[in-house]
This record gives structure tokens, C-alpha cells and sequence, in this order.
């Protein structure tokens, strides 16, 4: 996750779609926020990130919308860090979970079997990828993405008697020791750390179908030179896309070759799809977006409809665990299993991963105007509703010719605050956290994605006109209603719409 020190830990500007008049009621609401805010500051570790950058205090939401302390109202493009594939308090995940809690069940039984957790295993193997569904094994482990990581690597090296894991630069895998270690801001590297490609600023300087060629041609080379240093590892771990690594979704020719290239080796392909799973790229997985089947996949965040839950899937022939040789008190969580199978249903009958795909494609194709208008937005890449745009620094010249700018994270930092000041709460990741990231939920309207796109044109906009040197009146007018356009804005009553219909 990124940590952005430089955005204050103060209350945010009123957003301009709220309207609040300064009544006695919103004075005392928001003597309250500030209140709370300032508690969290000193009594909450220094290591806190999200409330940094976003001071607000959720007392209500609903789908895309969250309502703060002090009256103002956000659309959500955090979604709990992708955590909320139907945004907040769906309906189908609140009846799951009152359901169970009417019932009398146990909510805490270890890993015994329970009607509920049958239910959210049988759903969860309807939509594995069929290679992989029809001859698997599911291990719940810990109740967070990084469990099941750690999860993941220890299976696989158990079943392979090996230890060494191949990992990529930019990759995100978690917080614990060995999830950091394979992730790319490892600072006492344990693993061979190999390129994924990219086109904006692709390792090798060329990008495309030859950038991708070279990074497979180096991971061969990696693992069949003797003089490498690098010894036959116990398994490689990649993201379908890099979400805290900026963005970036991998080739599907390149995930092909990564398939290849581990078959031939024996070495377990591990796909961790804790943020692009669940319908957020625009397939179901991200690895069906490639046709690969790996041999482990690490899930969690959305599958547990909201709440903390994370399994590992794999192939039954590396199922060599000795009894507790892994476990973890918090792998029962009945009402996270009955609101995950929910979700999981709910996606799947509704088809909103090919909603995703579909208007993923509209909003990165609006946002890419940004680029021509505006000098301080490098790039705009993503797949389905898992969207960045990279903000860099206009005024440098870029390293080389044709080559990208120098990232600019005061720029995200200013953009971010900006969207908050409009009632858009957005993410930053990426190398040097210069990169805004939106992670909508799938049941975003079109009404409202065009509400988002129109608040991040504006907060660019605003950014761009303060931070840049002068220019023309002609060109700002320009650059302004571009950036208009891009979320199709209706005026204050299509704002407010948006709102009521999260």
C-alpha cells in the first residue's frame, strides 16, 4: 500500500457536491470528526497509512457511497483496497450474514466442516479455472491476503523440497516476512528478483511484445545458466496485474510464456490474485484472461464478501502437508464464508466481470484525453475497473528521448487531496506512489463512473493549472473543458443522483 507522509492528517475541505450549510448540527458533527481524528492521532500506531491521506470518519455507506461523521458524502474508489466487489452493505451480503447470525451456528469452529463452509467451497470451485477446479485442494489459512501467501510458499516449498522463490520487481504480496521478501520493496532479498514487464517504463527500454520477449528470455536464462547463482526454486509468484506496483497488467503472451517456462521446469506457478480476483480485471480471475492455468492461486479480499477470510487453491498432487502443518486459529470465520459465497454467487450469476471489462475499457479510454491535455499525466493503463494514472513531472525532460518523465508523487499527493475536496476518495501506488489508482466496485453505474471520471478530471485539471508554469488562456480553456468531458458532467443534479443511487 502506498504511504502518503505529505497529505495531512486534518479534516477535508467541504466536498462541493455535498452542500452543507453551516448549521448548529454540522457545527457539532464536525467538532465530533475533528475529535475522533485527533484521538486516532495520538493513540493509533505511526505506521497507520490510509488514515493519513484520507482524513474522514465512515459513520454510513452504501454501494459506492460513504457518508462521514460530519455529513460529507465520497464515492468510494478504495473499496477497502479492492476488498468490496459489491460496495458497501450489498443487500445479498447483509441477508448472508443475518441469515447465519439468526441461525444459532457457531461463528468462530476452527477448521471443522460447517453447512456454510461447504456452501462458500462449492461455490468458490464453480468458478476456479476448470484445469485447475476439476483437481484441487483448498487450504484456509489466516484471515489476511499475506497468510496466504506465506501459505503458499510454504506449500510449495514442502512439496518440492526445495527453497528459493522466484518473484518480480514491482510485485506486492503482503506484509509478513516472507510475503515482503518476495514483494518488490524487499530490503534483504531472499529470492530472485525477475522483470515484469511493462510498456511506460519497461526495464529494457522498448516495451511492448519485444519488452515481454526479453523478460521471458532473461527468466530462462536466470534459471538454465549453472553460473547464474540462482538454484532450481520451489516455485515463482506473480500478480496478473501489479496493483501497489502502479498499475500494470501483464501480457497475456508473456503469462504464457511464465506458464511454459515453469512447466517445462517442474517449478509451481503461484497466481496471487487477492486483488484482481473476483470479477475486478474483467475476467473472473485474472489468469483466465491468458487461458493459463497455475498450480497454486492465493485468494482473498473479496472473496470474503467484506470480511477477513484467505485460502489457498492448488493442485492435489502438492498436497504433501503433514496434519497442522499448517494452521491458524482464525480460518473458520462463518460469516466471512457466508457473505464470500454470496458475493461469489453474485458476480458469477450477474456477469459482472464482463461488466468490468466492458466499462474498464470505456473509463481508461476517457481518461486517456488527460494524457494529451496535460503534460503532468504520464500514462493511463489498467485492466477492467483496476485503473491508474501515472502523474510525472512536466518540467524535466524525460531520461532519454521518447522515454517516460520522472515520476512525480507530490503530484499524486495533490491529486488525491484534490478528488477528496470534490467527495472522491482514490489510492496511490507505484513506484514512488506517483500513480492514482481507482478500484470501484463492480457494481458501479454508469452514471456514477461518469461522477468519478468528472471529479479526477477536475482534481487533474486544478492540479495541473497550479503546478505547471504559464501557458495560454486559450490552451487552459482547452485543457479544462477536455477534462469536462471526460466524466460527461451533467451539472450539480447529476452529481447528486450519483450520490442517492450508491
Amino acid at each position: 500500500m502506498a504511504v502518503t507522509e505529505s497529505a495531512p492528517e486534518t479534516a477535508p475541505a467541504m466536498p462541493e457536491a455535498a452542500g452543507a450549510r453551516a448549521t448548529q448540527e454540522d457545527v457539532g458533527a464536525r467538532a465530533a470528526h475533528e475529535g475522533i481524528l485527533r484521538r486516532q492521532a495520538a493513540r493509533e500506531s505511526a505506521a497507520r497509512t490510509y488514515a493519513r491521506a484520507l482524513p474522514i470518519v465512515p459513520v454510513r455507506a452504501r454501494g459506492l457511497t460513504i457518508e462521514g461523521a460530519d455529513g460529507n458524502r465520497y464515492l468510494d474508489c478504495l473499496s477497502g483496497a479492492g476488498t468490496l466487489a459489491l460496495g458497501h452493505n450489498h443487500p445479498v451480503v447483509l441477508e448472508a450474514i443475518r441469515k447465519v447470525l439468526d441461525s444459532g451456528a457457531p461463528l468462530q469452529v476452527l477448521d471443522l466442516a460447517t453447512p456454510v463452509k461447504d456452501a462458500f467451497t462449492t461455490e468458490l470451485f464453480r468458478t476456479l479455472p476448470p484445469g485447475l477446479a476439476d483437481h484441487a485442494r483448498v487450504q484456509f489459512c489466516g484471515p489476511a491476503g499475506t497468510d496466504a501467501v506465506e501459505a503458499a510458499l510454504k506449500l510449495v516449498r514442502a512439496a518440492t523440497g526445495r527453497s528459493g522463490i522466484l518473484a518480480f520487481a514491482g510485485a506486492y504480496h503482503g506484509m509478513t516476512a516472507g510475503a515482503l521478501a518476495a514483494s518488490g520493496g524487499a530490503s534483504d532479498v531472499r529470492v530472485a528478483r525477475l522483470p515484469y514487464p511493462q510498456d511506460y517504463r519497461c526495464p529494457f527500454g522498448v516495451g511492448g511484445e519485444p519488452g515481454a520477449e526479453l523478460a521471458a528470455r532473461w527468466t530462462e536464462s536466470i534459471l538454465d545458466d549453472t553460473k547464474s547463482g540462482v538454484p532450481s526454486p520451489a516455485g515463482m509468484i506473480l500478480e496478473p496485474v501489479q496493483g501497489e506496483g502502479g498499475v500494470i497488467p501483464a501480457r497475456d503472451d508473456w503469462m504464457r510464456r511464465m506458464r511454459e517456462i515453469t512447466s517445462a521446469r517442474s517449478i509451481p506457478l503461484i497466481a496471487d490474485e487477492v486483488q484482481t480476483g473476483v470479477g475486478r480485471t474483467g475476467a473472473f480471475w485474472g489468469v483466465e484472461h491468458s487461458g493459463i492455468t497455475p498450480d497454486v492461486m492465493v485468494l482473498s479480499k473479496a472473496i470474503g464478501g467484506s470480511l477477513p477470510l484467505a485460502v489457498v487453491v492448488y493442485r492435489e498432487d502438492l498436497d504433501v502437508w503433514e496434519p497442522g502443518a499448517h494452521a491458524g486459529t482464525f480460518r473458520g470465520n462463518q460469516l466471512a464464508m457466508a457473505a464470500g459465497a454470496a458475493t461469489l454467487a453474485y458476480v458469477r450469476e450477474n456477469g459482472l466481470a464482463e461488466r468490468a471489462a466492458a466499462l474498464g475499457t470505456r473509463m481508461i479510454a476517457q481518461l486517456q484525453s488527460l494524457a494529451d491535455d496535460f503534460g503532468c499525466v504520464g500514462d493511463v493503463r489498467g485492466r477492467g475497473l483496476m485503473i491508474g494514472v501515472e502523474l510525472v513531472d512536466p518540467e524535466k525532460p524525460p531520461s532519454s528521448p521518447g522515454g517516460p518523465r520522472s515520476a512525480a508523487p507530490e503530484l499524486a499527493v495533490a491529486v488525491q487531496r484534490e478528488c477528496l475536496r470534490r467527495g472522491l476518495i482514490v489510492e496511490l501506488g507505484g513506484r514512488n506512489s506517483s500513480v492514482v489508482r481507482l478500484l470501484p466496485p463492480l457494481t458501479i453505474s454508469d452514471e456514477q463512473a461518469s461522477a468519478v471520471l468528472n471529479r479526477l478530471a477536475d482534481a487533474v485539471a486544478e492540479v495541473a493549472k497550479s503546478h505547471t508554469g504559464p501557458g495560454t488562456e486559450s490552451t487552459r480553456r482547452t485543457a479544462t473543458g477536455r477534462a469536462q468531458e471526460v466524466g460527461h458532467a451533467q451539472g450539480t443534479e447529476h452529481t447528486r443522483r450519483a450520490e442517492r443511487s450508491g
